[in-house]
């Protein structure tokens, strides 16, 4: 053996000599710790007026600290546990009781805390160079609401508004939004002149697919879109594997061409055009919204940066049935507003709960999360 390791090389002996490693991770006993305040009163002897002690301004005048109720907001909302399933693992994970009432106080309590940082969320918003939006449906007390998302790379910003029209989205986006919106076809987003919109290319899919599925003229016309649709994206891929945007428009302008012809002919009054005729028109009216992307950095052929940060939001909705009230409403705007921020920040939503929580105690400015 002594032999054997002159024979081996440096390297090879370093091999030999490491040890192996084995790691096990492991949660430690959990509980939570009880801090218990005794605050001592004396009556004047003089005048017998009872005078009694002040907590610090450090302690929180809530009966849980400021991780416990981070925490389960964080349960709430991030991953929609029922106020129910929260209080059997408050008790099984920390050892604490709960009654549903102070659950729902907690989140009351954490959305008054968000107040602020939603409206800077807002302002932002309103001055960012490409947002991603869509909406869906919300339901308050039973009563139909619309639940608008709006997205940036690093911010969300949510709003539970009455209705799906143009005034809801100028509310949001700001009167005088200078930016590039990506969407779908939907009407509200047409106060925008159309050089500042970019049409959501995996929308025209389905739309050209439902035509392909036509007869005669409008399937012939689904199918052409459908191809034109798949070039595109095959194009879109290698701009994103090679970043070389000249030759991304460069491969653009004959799926331009093509697209342009299909519709134009599509447009035209003829009873082999009746089925598909509008939506021709319609693409026609928004033509520079259709290519946006090809160039304008940060804007994608798609929307699904804003349907993947609705996707939490519309699971929370079918969970819990919606809102309550227009104080609940304000509530989950915020929550899932800072939510779906912190996780574009990749930035801990539980960490950033905790220092909201105990800065809005202690009445001091609460965090940003612009």
């Amino acid at each position: 053996m002594l032999g054997l390791w002159h024979v081996l090389g440096e390297s090879e002996r370093a091999q030999v000599a490491t040890p192996s490693r084995h790691q096990v991770a492991e949660l430690p006993p959990t509980a939570v710790r009880v801090t218990e305040h005794r605050l001592h009163a004396v009556s004047c002897p003089e005048c017998a007026a009872p005078t009694r002690a002040e907590l610090p301004p450090v302690v929180p005048r809530s009966a849980f600290g400021p991780r416990l109720q981070a925490a389960v907001v964080t349960l709430a909302v991030r991953n929609r546990v029922s106020r129910r399933d929260t209080i059997e693992l408050a008790r099984e994970l920390f050892g604490v009781e709960l009654a549903t009432g102070s659950v729902d106080a907690i989140i009351q309590r954490a959305g008054e805390a968000l107040a602020a940082p939603h409206t800077r969320l807002e302002q932002q918003l309103k001055r960012a160079p490409v947002v991603n939006i869509d909406e869906t449906g919300w339901k308050t007390a039973g009563a139909s609401r619309t639940l608008w998302g709006a997205l940036t790379r690093t911010c969300a910003v949510f709003r539970i508004a009455a209705g799906r029209s143009g005034f809801e989205a100028r509310t949001l986006l700001g009167e005088r939004f200078a930016g590039i919106v990506c969407s779908d076809r939907w009407g509200g987003y047409d106060y925008l002149d159309a050089s500042q919109r970019q049409l959501c290319w995996a929308h025209l899919v389905r739309d050209f697919t439902a035509h392909s599925e036509g007869m005669a003229e409008q399937k012939k016309f689904g199918d052409a879109g459908v191809r034109i649709a798949r070039d595109l994206f095959a194009v879109w891929n290698t701009y994103q594997a090679d970043g070389d945007r000249a030759q991304l428009q460069a491969q653009i302008a004959p799926l331009q061409a093509t697209l342009r012809k299909l519709l134009e002919h599509a447009a035209r009054k003829s009873p082999r055009t009746k089925y598909h005729r509008q939506f021709a028109r319609n693409l026609l009216n928004r033509w520079p919204a259709l290519w946006t992307f090809s160039h304008t950095d940060d804007v994608e052929p798609t929307n699904n940066h804003a349907e993947r940060g609705l996707r939490g939001a519309v699971i929370y909705r079918k969970l819990s049935l919606g809102s309550q009230s227009d104080q609940d409403e304000r509530t989950t705007e915020r929550l899932l507003s800072a939510s779906i921020s912190c996780r574009l920040r990749q930035q801990s939503l539980f960490a950033y709960l905790t220092q909201a929580l105990t800065a809005h105690a202690r009445g001091d400015p609460i965090p940003t999360l612009s």
